[in-house]
């Protein structure tokens, strides 16, 4: 039986982890969408899980400072080996939990139109898809939603 230990994430995980992201998306270039801040500043609302000591999947999500309610997931990663396992859910499970005791109600998170495991697997735990003006094989996405020709299919969900 191997040992799953769920913790919050330190700083001293974005080495590894940075260094291994871009294989884990299969060669796309991701790392430079997650800087070292939200290891150092958003430790509390992110998780990380390890399976006999290897880091198997992880969760960035913070507050938001402007709406008092809602809070945002930034980026979600599973290790490709531990990919249907339920990880996935359980880390979304704990940055729930924390929003509930941090007394939000809607959490916000986006993916790329073309990630249809990541729609298929928000929509599976609950999110709905915002409307937009542009769809993609019937789904709907922000055009140039974080910069030229970078759409983003845009998710939320209350908790």
């Amino acid at each position: 039986m191997k040992a799953m230990i769920v913790r919050n994430v330190r700083s001293s995980d974005y080495p590894p982890i940075i260094s291994v992201l871009d294989d884990w998306w299969g060669g796309r270039k991701m790392s430079a969408m997650l800087p070292r801040l939200f290891f150092e500043h958003f430790c509390e609302t992110s998780f990380i899980i390890e399976e006999d000591g290897q880091i198997a999947a992880f969760l960035i999500g913070f507050f938001s400072q402007s709406q008092p309610e809602e809070a945002y997931i930034h980026f979600v990663g599973v290790h490709p080996q531990y990919r249907k396992r339920g990880f996935g859910r359980e880390l979304y499970e704990r940055f729930f939990a924390a929003m509930r005791q941090g007394q939000r109600k809607l959490v916000r998170c986006v993916t790329s139109p073309i990630n249809t495991g990541s729609i298929a697997f928000h929509t599976r735990v609950g999110f709905r898809i915002e409307p937009a003006e542009t769809e993609l094989n019937g789904v709907a996405y922000a055009p140039d939603h974080e910069g030229p020709g970078e759409h983003r299919v845009r998710f939320v969900r209350q908790v």
